[in-house]
């Protein structure tokens, strides 16, 4: 089920609010957390019953798995058991999502003919595979309270979070829901949910949406565009990939809040950046933590000297390429971010003299270089794209994109204003006017995490809130998944 989906805005969401506050109301706590686990395996299973099978049977293994550690003392089996809890996650995550990509590259290299799988990859599974992993090792560490079962696999499979992230920390969202405080009906926080997650919706339907169109139709006409065209479809997927997780973050931090439920900010404004780690500081933050903290950090961190942290710094990258999916684009990709880390960390210092203004349009520059190798579904693709961005080709912009934008009703609307003769004269400006205003509010305004917290709360903001739900219920026709959703 979407966030973006009528079923959810209309029908899921207000029953599961009501039934879960209900039930606290009638002093029915586990039967609350019950129906809140059992409406999480609704949402999750909508679209496949075999989704929820496999989630199902993680969350069990590793609830048994982190009981058996806690039940044992004996340092050697203790360790047998971290091995097998690891193990069974990644060989999970490996079959699903790598296999068939590892099967064609032995095909490819070693002339073999191995059979495809072609396993369809379980929604989410990266996420809550990861989530899981946390707790295993956290309780191998001792640094895990006792949680009863039915504690554990709300925790997972909490529905704001469980698809796309955030990765939550078992002692971030349990204590929460734990919390007697919680178990009623805060409207000020109701009053923030709603606020974030209009502007999610927003971002996703009225924003990542559009621009999705354009740059589809860019990458499945790759034979027929040219320098400046390109240089629109690199810059409308880096806003739009911007917009798109922004959109779910909000989506997933608001609907927290319904709950009474604060899940951690995982995405702080990166286009306002001023540096390579300040990037990577603020996008997808808590997988940027979680590998920090299970990976970096038993590496040896920045504690066994330069040339060791360095390296440590491009192993975590080349993980977080391959977790990003099974393609040479994702791990060159990720490649291509450490080697980045590693130049900012030796020359960084020395660039500080250039205003910070400058220096966020050369970030959101790289980043945007590099989106396109992470967009493209191959190498020789991608540096097809960045061949284009090279030359001073073809100076027109490819003619069906500039037609998909100017038809859509927005812009349908703008044109009966008295606007249609520039439009007709000049196509292409109503699309780069959108696209400067898009970049310029990426690196201006406040984000949505910002403007919650904020506290001011009145007939704007309702209005604001009204208005932008409304628009996008009435855009929800071509209604599309999450990008993350693939990861």
């Amino acid at each position: 089920m979407l966030f973006n989906s009528y079923i959810f805005v209309f029908l899921f969401f207000p029953l599961v609010v009501l039934g879960y506050y209900a039930f606290h109301h009638w002093k029915k706590p586990k039967m609350a957390l019950g129906y809140l686990l059992l409406m999480s395996m609704l949402f999750y299973g909508y679209n496949s019953i075999k989704y929820l099978f496999i989630l199902m049977i993680s969350v069990v293994l590793n609830y048994a798995m982190a009981e058996l550690l806690d039940r044992t003392s004996r340092l050697a089996l203790r360790r047998l058991l971290l091995a097998a809890g690891l193990g069974v996650n990644l060989g999970i995550l490996f079959y699903y999502k790598y296999y068939d990509f590892f099967i064609e590259n032995i095909n490819k290299w070693l002339k073999m003919d191995y059979a495809f799988l072609q396993l369809m990859l379980p929604l989410g599974i990266s996420f809550y595979t990861f989530q899981q992993l946390s707790y295993v090792i956290d309780t191998y560490r001792g640094e895990c309270e006792k949680y009863s079962f039915l504690e554990y696999a709300s925790y997972v499979t909490f529905f704001p979070q469980l698809i796309a992230g955030p990765i939550v920390y078992h002692d971030e969202l349990i204590p929460q829901l734990r919390d007697k405080k919680n178990h009623k009906i805060n409207y000020e926080n109701l009053s923030k949910g709603l606020y974030a997650f209009s502007l999610g919706l927003a971002k996703k339907v009225l924003i990542a949406d559009t621009l999705s169109k354009i740059v589809t139709m860019g990458y499945e006409d790759i034979h027929y565009i040219y320098t400046m065209t390109v240089i629109i479809i690199t810059i409308c997927y880096s806003l739009q990939i911007y917009f798109d997780f922004s959109g779910y973050c909000d989506m997933a931090y608001g609907i927290g809040y319904m709950f009474n439920v604060k899940l951690p900010v995982n995405f702080n404004s990166p286009y306002k950046a001023v540096s390579v780690t300040d990037f990577w500081d603020r996008w997808h933050m808590t997988l940027t933590r979680f590998f920090t903290k299970y990976v970096y950090i038993p590496l040896g961190g920045s504690r066994k000297g330069k040339v060791r942290t360095y390296l440590n710094i491009l192993i975590v990258f080349f993980v977080s390429g391959v977790w990003h999916g099974a393609n040479w684009t994702f791990i060159l990709w990720g490649v291509l971010n450490g080697v980045a880390n590693v130049i900012d960390k030796l020359i960084g210092r020395f660039l500080e003299w250039i205003p910070k203004f400058i220096r966020r349009i050369g970030i959101f520059i790289l980043a945007t270089y590099a989106w396109a190798l992470f967009r493209s579904p191959s190498i020789r693709q991608a540096k097809r794209m960045w061949k284009h961005l090279k030359e001073f080709g073809e100076g027109r912009v490819y003619t069906p994109i500039l037609e998909t934008f100017n038809n859509l009703t927005e812009m349908r609307v703008v044109y009966r204003l008295g606007l249609g003769g520039v439009i007709d004269r000049y196509p292409v400006l109503p699309l780069v006017v959108f696209l400067i205003l898009l970049i310029l509010a990426c690196f201006f305004m406040k984000n949505t995490q910002e403007k919650v917290e904020d506290g001011r709360y009145g007939a704007k903001r309702l209005a604001v809130t009204t208005v932008l739900l409304l628009w996008s219920v009435l855009s929800l026709s071509d209604v599309s998944e999450f990008l993350y959703f693939n990861f």
